[in-house]
């Protein structure tokens, strides 16, 4: 299982949401770019980058910052936030990303997620953000009807190759992640799924893994020196 540091970009900061509200952020670094590079030193072997900003506007915002970070670091990272066409993934792809996440469009628009998984084997990961077992989309703003077990099979059917999954109620809240909703998904379909939401110590990250989910997307514990990056590599080793 691999830790993946995330580095959430609003207003050209590194920012941590509380429960995916917008209003309610921290700013913990004005230098994106300065933050992959420390990540990249503590033995980060991929990042998670999220343009906010985007997210929200439905349309990449932040692409001086990601450049920046492509431009820092030579590890890979994947991106989303915003991302809702194939000229915008192409676009994510042209900024250095070695991964585009889709969100919204998993469920406004299939055929382009299948068309987008043929075009990039391998290199495209769709979010599962949930709120009370339902997808939201657009930034988190609108709950949709479809609850995350259905949406990712549905998914698999199509070619998608990684899934991740994000509780919004245990997102910056550093409650625990949502084991339970993240070993159901784990059991139900046969790719990759990385989870993301309310680690808050090396307890959590140990029971993740032995999920077996793929990955972890760290944030506000990592943030607020819960623990470091380095100690988080050589837990769950």
């Amino acid at each position: 299982m691999i830790i993946i540091p995330a580095i959430d970009i609003q207003n050209r900061a590194c920012v941590r949401l509380y429960q995916g509200d917008f209003d309610n952020s921290t700013t913990y670094a004005d230098n994106p770019a300065a933050v992959a590079r420390e990540w990249q030193a503590q033995g980060a072997t991929l990042l998670h980058v999220v343009d906010l900003d985007g997210a929200k506007a439905g349309r990449p915002i932040n692409n001086a910052s990601i450049n920046e970070i492509a431009a820092a670091v030579t590890i890979p990272f994947q991106l989303g936030g915003g991302i809702r066409t194939i000229a915008g993934i192409e676009a994510a792809f042209a900024l250095g990303a070695a991964r585009v996440v889709l969100g919204t469009v998993a469920v406004t628009d299939r055929e382009l997620v299948a068309t987008a998984c043929q075009r990039y084997p391998g290199r495209i990961v769709v979010a599962l953000d949930a709120r009370d077992g339902r997808i939201t989309v657009r930034g988190w703003q609108e709950t949709s009807a479809l609850d995350a077990l259905t949406l990712a099979q549905e998914l698999i059917v199509l070619g998608v190759p990684h899934l991740l999954y994000t509780d919004i109620a245990r997102d910056g809240a550093l409650s625990g992640p949502n084991l339970a909703a993240t070993a159901a998904l784990v059991e139900a379909v046969s790719v990759p799924i990385i989870a993301s939401g309310g680690v808050a110590c090396l307890a959590d990250l140990a029971a993740l893994r032995d999920i077996g989910v793929e990955g972890v997307i760290v944030g506000k514990a990592l943030y607020e020196g819960r623990f470091t990056l380095k100690e988080a590599i050589a837990h769950v080793a």
